[in-house]
């Protein structure tokens, strides 16, 4: 199961303890937001988009969207995600559990400036009702993100 894979992985960083889940699904950034009584906004939610024959991961505010000329500057490409069908195949985390710890290797994972408004963010722990808090350095750490990008419409403040 998905969510293990991420619970070892937090293990072996000391964070394990810091994955919460719930009895009731999270797997929507409204849901998440209501179950961890945060505003939607400090949801990190992360994004499957095909690259050539593999994907990348985009993490972002839960309340941002993607601008499509901002994406398309930034990676060269036309933003397409990856079918719900496939998440699991390619990422190895289900659409509402999707999250950039524990993915196979040579996935990057890239982290929206749209995150930056908040101390501490709330990505999905690899199952659609579970969450873990991190400050925004443990979530560029653990990540292994490959870079920080602007990609994304104004939020909301």
């Amino acid at each position: 199961m998905s969510i293990e894979k991420v619970r070892e992985y937090f293990k072996s960083l000391g964070l394990a303890d810091r994955i919460q889940e719930f009895n009731d699904s999270s797997a929507t950034v409204e849901l998440a937001a209501e179950a961890l009584g945060c505003e939607p906004g400090r949801i990190a939610k992360t994004l499957a988009f095909r690259i050539g024959n593999g994907c990348m991961l985009l993490v972002v505010a839960g309340d941002a969207k993607v601008d499509n000329p901002k994406y398309k500057a930034r990676f060269g490409l036309k933003a397409k995600m990856i079918a719900p069908d496939e998440t699991e195949t390619f990422v190895g985390h289900a659409v509402g559990g999707i999250c950039p710890f524990a993915i196979p290797s040579g996935i990057p994972v890239f982290l929206d400036e749209s995150l930056k408004r908040f101390d501490i963010v709330f990505p999905a722990a690899g199952s659609s009702n579970s969450g873990i808090g991190l400050t925004l350095a443990e979530l560029e750490r653990c990540s292994g993100a490959a870079d920080w990008v602007d990609v994304c419409k104004c939020c909301l403040p």
